[in-house]
């Protein structure tokens, strides 16, 4: 069978053509993935991106800010944000970092070898985050004290609220109690720990959430909405809250 020569030569230059265009889109690849990856290596700062659980080691607190070294699993580091209150031993999180190199802090008169600056620390998970959270968040422990606070009139104690819960579930509820534990300025409300000595099983300790302003030690009374099982999400539970509560004289 006679086949044109013609036809042999035009066919072997479209499968030449096919061939460079196949090596030239490999090569497009390549060069666009390194340029992708050079960049990556070279920006400066680097933002670091989901949630992260971190606990304070060390607090450092100057004018304007609030210097922490944490630990965030095996990884200890150094972290900046505006000026909080905050323990050694507390539970941090937050969802964006972004990385200066040999940052000089002139009132510390320090330099650190890599310190992470932070504008959405807080004490609470963030709620709308669904995943990258590098462990379950734990509430604060709280030890029961040794107390003996009379109810309010008219109210109730510890002890009454935990054994029959759903009896005040969305009532007004007054309860007088020391406080024990004070966190501040966390979704715009106060969350104050309070007690009273009496207690239902292992519950001694009643969570309160409120704009007042109170301190550890006081001795207050409370009125506020009570909510049964209220979840958080993220590990942060109660079986009971007292809610938007409000100081009585």
């Amino acid at each position: 069978m006679y086949i044109c020569p013609a036809k042999i030569i035009k066919q072997f230059k479209e499968n030449m053509m096919r061939f460079k265009f196949i090596v030239l889109s490999m090569a497009l690849i390549i060069a666009v993935n390194a340029c992708s990856k050079e960049n990556k290596e070279n920006q400066a700062p680097t933002k670091q991106a989901n949630v992260h659980q971190v606990v304070v080691q060390e607090a450092v607190q100057v004018n304007s800010y609030t210097y922490l070294r944490v630990k965030e699993g095996d990884k200890e580091y150094w972290m900046a944000a505006t000026t909080f209150d905050v323990k050694n031993g507390e539970t941090l999180y937050y969802t964006s970092a972004m990385e200066m190199k040999k940052f000089e802090s002139k009132e510390l008169k320090k330099t650190f070898d890599s310190i992470f600056f932070v504008d959405n620390i807080s004490k609470i998970p963030p709620a709308n985050v669904q995943e990258g959270l590098q462990a379950t968040p734990q509430k604060p422990t709280i030890e029961k004290e040794n107390v003996n606070i009379q109810p309010a009139a008219g109210g109730a104690t510890i002890a009454q609220i935990f054994s029959n819960p759903n009896s005040y579930s969305n009532k007004s509820v007054s309860i007088k109690g020391k406080i024990v534990k004070v966190n501040s300025g966390i979704m715009g409300k106060n969350w104050a720990h309070i007690q009273d000595g009496t207690s239902s099983g292992k519950d001694f300790d009643l969570t309160v959430t409120t704009k007042d302003e109170v301190k550890v030690g006081d001795v207050v009374t409370f009125e506020g909405t009570l909510s049964v099982n209220k979840d958080f999400g993220y590990g942060y539970s109660y079986k009971v809250l007292l809610e938007d509560a409000k100081l009585k004289k």
